[in-house]
């Protein structure tokens, strides 16, 4: 049993002592950012949950948007979509993927979000007519979002990862929250700082300066880290360890290398014989000896790291110089091919280069063809021509999202002869609007967090591809579109060879296309990829990386 202290309720200043059996954990990044915070926290809380403990993570983001919904890929990479229909950072993606649970709206916050709730709350009269400042309002609204998911009582450990690097102007109230919080828990909290240990190659050695100084701006803001975890690319002897651990005021044990690896994957494991998990033990107070059953995770890691086969797949999309722009589409790969016992090879293909002309020199080398999803007018073509040289050259074809439309497109110009097919979305007055917004879409002005969101289910046919992958015939998936299949050419469509093998049935919305003479041709019009995770690969995904296996 985990045991907190009494904590006190003083106006404005959360000073809660409140029983709980929550633990708070605190991830904060220095030097530099991309270091792996998310990845680490993942990490830990895998450690944890292997050791039987329930454990949940939070994503706090500096900046001012309300949701990552609006921003470019270029600005952010991905959006994640949570079950619940949030659109979230990227890394609530890792967390998913390691821990095999949802997350929720609950478990990304932004600055954005904090400020609206709070001028909100002041334009309702809440702070009855009080001064609003960024202390005490901002930080009680933030370490109010900080405690909610541990105050529900389901979690043992709530892992909160805090985006930027300390020294940031807009991550002070966020470090500032942490401070008063890690006062208020005791040894309920603890607090783990990512920094950078870089390897001069001029001097041949480890630098530990960015590191102490790194602990020196979060000192001035009043936070001690308790445990510190030094990404490097070569190990760190004993003697680095002490000294790190000397001018940062942390037990030596409290060093933790995290050294480079090849697969993300890996972590976890690193972290452990790095002794991580037994130092957060240790420092929360709690004994416990167990060690963690990381079975299944070594089981998935031989898989991917001894495979028996090797395919290439090309990813077709417009953002492929950003690879965080299909995060999720990429580790779906890794966990099929670890399924099929498969190394995945995904070839990234702009888009904007491809045509009718010459869609051949770019993708006759290919074992299956993947177009992406994403937004708007630019590279659609390119995305189409791929469409055409998949479905008429027998190669395996998945459309994700707009993927998907395209497909629908493509078949209603070439074998429907709808020469002038597109989606409204690309073209209002297209003569053969295939695609067409969605009729509750059509009166919204505002960008943010109005598409159809979140998870809907979907009935599947039982004679299709797409039940032989998931092996029944009730399904739900996540979704974050405005248009769809326009219902009107539903009949020309199946005439001609193309039919819809799953529907929403409440609003009689199709969300898989099948062209069955293929031998394997699947468009969804939903995002499988946000469920795929270590221990249950997406099955369409498996099944994809099947049939490409087979088309060597």
């Amino acid at each position: 049993m985990l045991i907190c202290n009494p904590i006190t309720y003083y106006g404005n200043y959360l000073n809660i002592r409140i029983m709980t059996n929550t633990k708070y954990i605190f991830v904060l990044g220095g030097v530099a950012s991309s270091l792996g915070k998310g990845i680490i926290s993942a990490s830990l809380a895998k450690l944890l949950q292997a050791r039987g403990y329930n454990v949940t993570i939070q994503k706090f983001d500096p900046y001012i948007n309300v949701d990552p919904g609006t921003l470019n890929p270029y600005e952010h990479g991905e959006c994640y979509v949570t079950s619940d229909g949030a659109e979230t950072d990227l890394d609530l993606g890792h967390y998913e993927r390691f821990l095999n649970q949802p997350t929720s709206q609950a478990n990304n916050v932004t600055t954005g979000r904090i400020y609206q709730t709070v001028i909100n709350k002041e334009r309702h009269g809440d702070y009855l007519g009080e001064t609003v400042q960024i202390i005490p309002h901002i930080t009680d609204e933030i370490k109010y979002r900080m405690k909610i998911l541990g105050e529900k009582g389901l979690f043992d450990f709530v892992i909160t990862e805090i985006g930027g690097t300390v020294g940031d102007i807009e991550s002070l109230p966020y470090v500032e929250a942490v401070r008063q919080l890690k006062w208020e828990l005791g040894n309920n909290a603890l607090v783990i700082h990512l920094t950078f240990v870089p390897f001069l190659a001029a001097a041949g050695e480890l630098k530990t300066k960015p590191t102490q100084h790194a602990v020196k701006a979060l000192l001035e803001l009043g936070v001690q880290p308790d445990i510190l975890v030094c990404r490097t690319e070569h190990h760190l002897n004993i003697s680095l360890r002490n000294k790190i651990a000397l001018f940062c005021n942390v037990e030596s044990s409290s060093v933790i290398e995290s050294i480079d690896t090849d697969t993300i994957y890996n972590v976890p494991i690193l972290m452990h014989e790095e002794g991580l998990d037994s130092e957060v033990l240790k420092k929360l107070n709690i004994k416990d000896g167990k060690t963690p059953n990381l079975t299944e995770w070594d089981s998935f890691l031989k898989r991917l790291k001894n495979p028996l086969y090797e395919v290439n797949i090309g990813l077709v999309g417009k953002y492929v110089e950003l690879k965080d722009a299909y995060k999720s589409i990429s580790e779906a790969f890794i966990h099929a091919g670890a399924a099929n016992l498969c190394k995945v090879n995904v070839k990234l293909i702009q888009s904007e280069n491809i045509n009718d002309d010459n869609a051949e020199s770019y993708l006759k080398k290919l074992n299956g063809i993947l177009v992406a999803p994403g937004f708007g007018n630019r590279g659609i073509e390119g995305k189409i021509s791929a469409v055409k040289y998949a479905r008429e050259n027998k190669i395996p074809f998945f459309g994700i999202c707009l993927g998907m439309q395209c497909a629908v497109i493509e078949f209603a110009r070439n074998v429907l002869l709808m020469n002038d097919a597109n989606s409204t979305e690309m073209n209002k007055r297209t003569e053969f609007p295939v695609i067409n917004i969605m009729e509750n879409q059509k009166e919204i002005e505002n960008k943010g967090g109005t598409m159809r969101l979140g998870s809907y289910p979907c009935k599947l046919k039982t004679n299709s591809k797409a039940y032989q992958a998931y092996g029944k015939p009730d399904i739900e998936e996540r979704h974050r579109h405005r248009f769809e299949f326009n219902n009107q050419y539903l009949q020309q469509f199946i005439d001609k060879g193309m039919i819809a093998t799953g529907n929403f049935e409440e609003k009689n919305l199709v969300e898989i296309i099948e062209i069955p003479e293929h031998p394997w041709f699947i468009g969804v019009q939903f995002h499988p990829e946000y469920r795929s995770t270590v221990a249950a690969p997406h099955p369409l995904f498996v099944s994809f990386v099947k049939a490409t296996k087979e088309n060597l």
